[in-house]
């Protein structure tokens, strides 16, 4: 049970949106509650997290600085080297098809980096 599920607001609500555009996005994505009941959302890694303010929901991508935004639905944390975020308030309509094309570029991302972690531990063959 997500915070949010005591609550059934608009926080809620959009919250159960992002569930239903990440788990279309990517259906082997895992959820999580961490953090004192944040939702994490991971796939060979973090992608990202919803958490729940008053005036805002914040889904932060834990990589979000290494990845490309077209669409540029990046609006918050875009100081730092790491993590970036997107601030949804109460009425904004999320743009869907922006959204999944980040969240499987975050997924790549994180799978180039599995794999390269993999790589460097592989034993060398010796002749």
């Amino acid at each position: 049970m997500t915070k949010t599920k005591n609550t059934r607001d608009w926080r809620a609500e959009t919250i159960e949106k992002i569930r239903e555009i990440i788990t279309e996005a990517d259906p082997e994505a895992v959820e999580e509650l961490k953090w004192r009941g944040v939702p994490t959302w991971s796939h060979d890694g973090i992608i990202c997290t919803g958490e729940t303010y008053k005036s805002v929901v914040k889904m932060t991508f834990a990589k979000g600085a290494s990845l490309k935004d077209p669409s540029k639905l990046f609006n918050s944390s875009l100081e730092g080297s790491t993590r970036r975020a997107i601030d949804i308030r109460e009425g904004e309509k999320i743009n869907a098809r922006a959204l999944k094309a980040l969240i499987r570029a975050a997924v790549k991302f994180n799978q180039s980096k599995s794999q390269s972690k993999t790589l460097a531990k592989s034993p060398t063959k010796k002749k």
